[in-house]
């Protein structure tokens, strides 16, 4: 009696265990070797902990207001007008996030291949650091106006918050535009991932908004 041998089943090589260290299993390019799409459908990390990290900044600069608040409450409060510049500084931080977010559309329709621009996609990056610069720097002038005025970190708790919210903010501005440095160096060297714009672009909009609510706080409190 003739025995029937079972054909051994078929294994797809991409499926075989990869033990490079990259999760387990190959990641794979589609067939028509386009690796844009793998990218730009792969899970995006950065998006994930710029969230994370825009919820620890609201809750740090929650729990300086809430201390802001309840200290005004004392006698020994002095209110102060707050220098000029600040104000020309706001405008720049939103004129900044305005030419980000152009970068941004320039560099989605670059990166989707749609190259008939003339001008390189960075060019609105530089702008945008060069307005984040120039806040900075007009947060610096408004910080020697206040020393000119006789009013310094320990002289009151009001000149007291208001060093320590301007420049915890210009320190974590200074964060953003880190970032943007890093975009544009990605950018120039053309392995810039979308989600690394996205999360840069959305830090750098907090960064604007948060600078509002600062300047409302201290206009209203001050």
């Amino acid at each position: 009696m003739a025995t029937t041998i079972p054909e051994p089943p078929k294994i797809d090589p991409d499926r075989l265990p990869d033990h490079s260290g990259n999760g387990g299993w190959r990641n794979l390019t589609p067939a028509d070797g386009n690796l844009r799409i793998t990218q730009d459908y792969s899970p995006p990390p950065s998006s994930t902990a710029i969230w994370v990290v825009l919820f620890a900044i609201t809750m740090m600069f929650a729990a300086f207001t809430s201390a802001f608040i309840v200290r005004k409450a004392s006698q020994d409060w002095q209110t102060f007008a707050l220098p000029s510049i600040l104000y020309f500084n706001t405008l720049l931080l939103i004129a900044s996030s305005v030419t980000l977010e152009v970068a941004r559309r320039r560099i989605a329709a670059f990166m989707g291949g749609l190259k008939t621009q003339l001008e390189s996609p960075a060019r609105w990056l530089y702008i945008t650091l060069f307005l984040g610069l120039l806040f900075v720097a007009g947060q610096y002038v408004a910080w020697t106006q206040l020393r000119a005025d006789g009013l310094y970190l320990a002289t009151n708790p009001s000149s007291s918050f208001f060093y320590l919210l301007t420049a915890t903010h210009a320190l974590h501005v200074l964060g953003g535009l880190g970032g943007l440095i890093y975009v544009i160096n990605k950018l120039n060297k053309s392995v810039l991932r979308r989600n690394q714009l996205v999360a840069t672009t959305r830090y750098w909009h907090f960064m604007g908004g948060l600078w509002l609510y600062l300047l409302l706080l201290l206009w209203m409190k001050l």
